[in-house]
């Protein structure tokens, strides 16, 4: 052993004091408006569907019309990747796991609509809309056959639609609590928000039907719909979408990002209205950054052009839904939004894809990391979080299985995988 070191020091303990106290009600706002992912899962897409359409076998239904769309139009491995592109590795392991996922869980998010998707009925018509909404939800939460995530668009709190949205949402939330209690994946969105005031509304209403029904405070969070250039930039020039998740107060769960309603504010042209627009990354790149750090998720939106008619057309619809979803992926945008069931195919073999390809080279790193073995690349603790969360994310949608990540990762567990996955609050 060589000679110890002597360590010196220059500052008294009552700095140290002084600077915890003064930096202690900056602790305290980086905990409360900070905490970190929720380390929960994100579904990789949210379907909306009318709400006078909706019924029990919607969920079924959008499955086997994927599956169908599948069998006419790409009915093996091979056809899917000579459409999309696919590596020729992929081939294979992406087209069966499309297939089971299919015919196991087609639907990750359902979105019940009662805002664009609905239109204006009669309020006796959508009081019962909601009211059926509610208990095919609930029983289909019963029956372990719902979503993993299921809830309801209503209509938004600008003045002539506000009354009609209350209305629904109390419906909707009320026909819960008498089908016996609120589902675990239960989602609420509020669409079109402009003002930070109309999440503080929101929030206003879900605490006074907490209160009336003796839920936890906080029971009830919503995700904020981005549709308007005035939720992006305010009049002073500060980002609005940023006091919102502030007027939440914890319960803002998502941002969702409208593509035609907000390339329309904007006055895109309808034939440039895509989620690839310029005005649409500038838009989410505000939401992201608003978003970092603070448990509420971004979504991305949708394409409107369905992959019907002839099979050219399919193929081509096909090829630009996976484009448009690979390139959201890139760009850290986990969810997005699917209109058709003939969405679900490109939807899935994009995630599947996406997710595998990097698996290997994530798993191996995440492992070099966690024994501090080194490598061509020193990865830091950033980057740890990040190798971790694609691998969770693969195996949450079914991209990956825990026993080939098990094995690439040298023995990692999901416990393991989360511990590095969840960032330290305030960070």
């Amino acid at each position: 052993m060589g000679q110890r070191e002597q360590v010196a020091t220059s500052l008294a303990a009552a700095v140290g004091e002084e600077i915890g106290a003064l930096l202690a009600p900056v602790d305290a706002e980086l905990l409360r408006h900070y905490p970190g992912d929720p380390a929960t899962r994100q579904p990789v897409h949210t379907v909306y569907v009318p709400g006078d359409t909706f019924t029990a076998g919607t969920v079924r239904s959008w499955g086997d019309q994927a599956l169908a769309a599948l069998d006419e139009h790409a009915p093996d491995a091979a056809s899917l990747a000579a459409v999309l592109g696919l590596a020729g590795e992929l081939a294979e392991p992406v087209y069966a796991r499309v297939r089971a996922k299919l015919e196991r869980e087609p639907v990750e998010d359902l979105r019940v609509d009662f805002e664009d998707g609905y239109g204006h009925r009669p309020d006796a018509e959508e009081d019962e809309a909601a009211a059926r909404a509610a208990r095919l939800i609930a029983e289909a939460d019963r029956a372990g056959t719902a979503a993993p995530y299921t809830g309801i668009r209503m209509k938004c709190l600008e003045a002539p639609v506000r009354d009609r949205g209350i209305r629904t949402l109390d419906v909707f939330l009320s026909g819960l609590m008498e089908a016996g209690g609120l589902p675990g994946g239960l989602v609420l969105t509020l669409p079109k928000v402009t003002y930070a005031e109309q999440v503080t509304a929101m929030v206003r209403l879900l605490e006074a039907f907490e209160a009336a029904h003796g839920l936890a405070p906080g029971r009830l969070g919503f995700e904020i719909q981005i549709e308007t250039g005035q939720a992006i930039l305010a009049a002073d020039g500060t980002a609005t979408v940023a006091r919102m998740i502030r007027a939440a107060g914890g319960r803002a769960t998502g941002l969702h990002y409208g593509t035609f309603d907000y390339s329309a504010c904007l006055g895109v042209s309808a034939a440039y209205q895509a989620s690839d627009h310029p005005a649409a990354d500038h838009a989410k790149a505000i939401m992201q950054v608003a978003a970092a750090g603070t448990g509420v998720r971004v979504s991305d939106g949708s394409t409107n052009v369905l992959p019907v008619g002839p099979a050219e057309r399919v193929h081509e619809a096909w090829r630009l839904h996976y484009g448009l979803t690979r390139r959201a992926l890139a760009r850290a945008y986990y969810q997005g939004w699917d209109m058709h069931p003939g969405h679900l195919p490109t939807r899935y073999a994009a995630v599947f894809a996406f997710y595998r390809e990097g698996y290997e080279q994530a798993a191996a790193r995440l492992a070099r990391y966690a024994d501090r073995a080194g490598g061509d690349v020193l990865d830091e603790p950033a980057t740890a979080r990040a190798l971790a969360g694609h691998l969770l994310r693969g195996l949450d949608c079914g991209a990956l299985d825990p026993d080939e990540v098990a094995t690439a990762t040298e023995g990692l567990t999901r416990a393991d995988l989360e511990g590095f996955a969840v960032p330290r609050p305030g960070v």
